[in-house]
């Protein structure tokens, strides 16, 4: 799996995007967009591919945050996480009902999925060294 931290340009600066799940057993719960690794895709363009089909956006992929590993009850989840900004497209929610540009102080503001919240952290101390 594949996670994208997007970052907020001009006056969303200085905040991360986060949406809420639509659909699934997680159903509610916020989590960073991203999915699955297709055979013969890098964590990259699987991270590109996805942000398209769920939010019409072209992203270019930075820097690389972390690998969350996440024991749920049904499944093991790895989850490979990048830092990625907006090259073209308006962020349009395809497959989640909702989002928010969060600033560093309102990161706990939303009930992360517990792989997410597991790189809350990570991104605090990443956006403080932008800022």
């Amino acid at each position: 799996m594949v996670a994208a931290v997007i970052c907020g340009t001009g006056a969303r600066q200085g905040r991360i995007f986060a949406t809420q799940r639509g659909y699934g057993e997680f159903k509610d719960g916020w989590e960073f967009p991203g999915g699955k690794i297709e055979e013969g895709e890098t964590p990259q363009q699987a991270l590109i591919r996805e942000i398209s089909e769920e939010l019409d956006t072209v992203i270019e992929v930075g820097d690389w945050i972390d690998t969350i590993e996440y024991d749920y009850p049904s499944f093991h989840l790895s989850m490979q996480c990048f830092w990625v900004s907006v090259r073209s497209g308006n962020l349009e929610l395809r497959e989640h009902e909702a989002a928010k540009w969060l600033a560093a102080d309102e990161l706990y503001s939303v009930d992360w999925l517990p792989a997410d919240r597991a790189l809350i952290e990570k991104i605090k101390q990443g956006m403080a060294a932008v800022s």
